[in-house]
């Protein structure tokens, strides 16, 4: 962040303050239209309209996150829930056919910053068929608006050994890496 003073930076800590799950109460105030909605279920929707506004308006969203059971933490799936919304993040149309979904965010970038306890979890590694994350984030991203994905992940933890070390290092220098390549292209990082 030295790096570029003026830029606004947002941080949300979701492990220690985490979104609400949805709810059928949640659900019929998202499908409600907004002129008829109740005080109550405004209330609902208040921390989602917070959270969408804060996607919108981010050039990059920096999410930091730990691999649990080869899936995301219930927390990060909550956040996604109270973001990807109908009329907000996203529209549906059945003119469009099979795929009635279209995002109506554009333009961001994604950083998923990952851990995990085993290893092989990449692109062709021994654990790949296993990791149920990332292609699970790469899914809802595309409802946030993001036409940049990347990944930096450590592994090795449980093992806590050289590997660890090895893969923790080189988790870092590719963070370095992303952030002089991408970070100057934009004005704004959201951070959770």
């Amino acid at each position: 962040m030295d790096q570029w003073p003026m830029d606004e930076y947002l941080y949300r800590d979701i492990g220690i303050n985490p979104p609400a799950f949805i709810s059928q109460h949640w659900i019929d105030a998202v499908f409600t239209p907004e002129s008829k909605r109740t005080q109550a279920q405004k209330s609902i929707l208040f921390s989602s309209d917070e959270l969408i506004a804060e996607v919108a308006v981010a050039d990059i969203i920096l999410i930091s996150f730990p691999m649990y059971n080869y899936g995301m933490p219930a927390q990060l799936k909550a956040w996604f829930d109270q973001i990807i919304r109908i009329n907000k993040t996203f529209d549906f149309d059945l003119a469009r056919g099979d795929f009635p979904l279209k995002p109506l965010l554009s333009g961001k970038t994604l950083i998923a910053i990952t851990s995990s306890g085993e290893f092989g979890y990449e692109q062709g590694g021994i654990r790949d068929h296993m990791n149920h994350l990332i292609p699970h984030l790469r899914t809802l991203s595309k409802y946030l608006g993001v036409e940049n994905f990347y990944e930096v992940s450590s592994e090795y933890q449980e093992f806590a050994d050289d590997r660890h070390t090895a893969s923790f290092e080189h988790a870092l220098n590719k963070a370095e890496m992303l952030a002089f390549e991408i970070g100057s292209k934009h004005h704004l990082i959201a951070e959770i």
